[in-house]
């Protein structure tokens, strides 16, 4: 089976094209072999496409983490399949539409050098309702901004934003110790209160153009970046007022720029061509 190994930002990837490919029936099944570093290709997921357009760049777009569960989109994940698509000259327009299980969005080639890549994505309208999120808690919320949740006996103020999957924002002054802020991001991430667990993303704010974050991901731990949590730290940095609308997302391997224009969010960032691969399927 063919496929191709991409990173936005250390945030790695294989993709596999069903157009080139037989239909993969149990896609949960070979996400958690294809993705595991040691016995498997290694990468944080697995993205399936299908082209449906190419000379308008239409194209479905499905993503699966390393643990088998399938998540609803991935900024960074489209990306890196937009960077496939281009790199191997699959779509012949400037934009693709993808179609995710969170809706459509849209992707602008910037800049191409070679491998590497250059875009711009619409992650489109955030949300903030504990339904949207979802978030259960006993009580319906209109927005949920520092709530006291309780982790091991002490108190942790979250603020939730759904960018079509779920995120969770805790701000420091101080980055805990990775071990520290590893088990904070599983308990928070399997908590009760979130049906369908969570995404954590620890903030930092630099300045008001300018924040740090570290990334939990829902189904694959740690993660070097995060496209959809990079937006929703800036978000959540927005709503409280910490940040203007346009803010530079610092990761482990470098930036992004997320832009909140009305009310859908924008962000641009790099891509990269790894390799191209044939893996042996069970």
């Amino acid at each position: 089976m063919k496929f191709t190994k991409i990173h936005s930002l250390g945030n790695d990837f294989l993709i596999i094209n069903e157009n080139e490919t037989p239909v993969i029936k149990e896609k949960e099944a070979l996400a958690r072999y294809m993705c595991k570093r040691h016995t498997g290709v290694g990468a944080d997921g697995l993205l399936v496409i299908s082209i449906k357009d190419k000379s308008k760049g239409l194209v479905d777009f499905r993503i699966f983490n390393a643990d088998g569960t399938e998540p609803e989109v991935s900024g960074n994940g489209l990306r890196c399949a937009a960077s496939y698509l281009y790199y191997q000259k699959k779509i012949e327009s400037d934009h693709i539409l993808f179609s995710t299980t969170a809706g459509k969005r849209e992707c602008e080639l910037i800049e191409q050098n070679n491998n590497s890549f250059k875009l711009k994505i619409e992650m489109g309208v955030p949300h903030f309702s504990s339904r949207k999120i979802p978030f259960d808690d006993g009580s319906l919320h209109d927005q949920v901004i520092d709530y006291p949740l309780s982790i091991n006996k002490k108190i942790f103020p979250i603020t939730l934003v759904s960018i079509g999957n779920p995120h969770c924002g805790i701000f420091f002054d101080r980055f805990p110790a990775r071990i520290e802020w590893h088990q904070l991001g599983y308990e928070i991430e399997f908590h009760p209160f979130f049906p369908k667990r969570i995404n954590i993303e620890l903030i930092k704010v630099l300045n008001r153009k300018e924040i740090e974050v570290l990334f939990w991901e829902r189904g694959v731990g740690e993660t070097l970046s995060s496209g959809s949590g990079a937006c929703a730290a800036a978000v959540s940095s927005i709503l409280k007022d910490l940040t203007e609308r346009k803010v530079d997302v610092k990761t482990s391997m470098g930036a992004l720029v997320v832009e909140w224009e009305k009310e859908k969010i924008y962000q641009t960032g790099p891509s990269q061509i790894v390799f191209d691969g044939n893996y042996m399927t069970l």
